[in-house]
């Protein structure tokens, strides 16, 4: 395992903060763009994890369409699906799947994994446990085409 495996292992296994309601949510994505800079990456588990950064342009341009499919597929009057390691500070956040909760927020042997992360440290290959289905396969690959 390389080192950059572990720091981000031991960083996806650490502590999470998350925001429960869509206020909290808005004030995430308010920092991160305030604070958009070159060095985060966007990762879609289950889709091969990027070698590079992307750009504060592409960071801030899936915040906008994570933010609109979250909102309309996770249709509740809180959010609780995106964790940060730190909502003051971020540097490493989890977006759950609204199709795909099973238990993260609670105990669980085998949790499901969350459909997307923004980290600054590389990500390395999360071993996935679902089939990424087409539509969000698709929706991904729009973004970044």
């Amino acid at each position: 395992m390389s080192p950059g495996t572990e720091e981000f292992l031991s960083a996806f296994k650490g502590s999470f903060t998350s925001t429960l309601r869509w206020h909290q949510l808005d004030g995430l994505w308010a920092l991160l763009r305030e604070q958009a800079r070159d060095d985060w990456f966007i990762y879609a588990v289950g889709e091969e994890p990027p070698q590079n950064p992307v750009s504060a342009n592409d960071l801030n341009r899936f915040i906008d369409e994570i933010d609109v499919f979250l909102r309309r597929e996770h249709d509740e009057d809180y959010c609780g699906i995106v964790y940060a390691d730190n909502l003051a500070q971020p540097g490493f956040i989890k977006i759950y799947d609204p199709h795909n909760l099973g238990v993260s927020c609670g105990f669980s042997h085998n949790p499901p994994l969350p459909g997307w992360i923004l980290s600054r440290i590389a990500p390395c290959d999360l071993p996935s446990t679902r089939v990424l289905p087409n539509n969000r396969r698709r929706w991904w690959r729009r973004i970044f085409s």
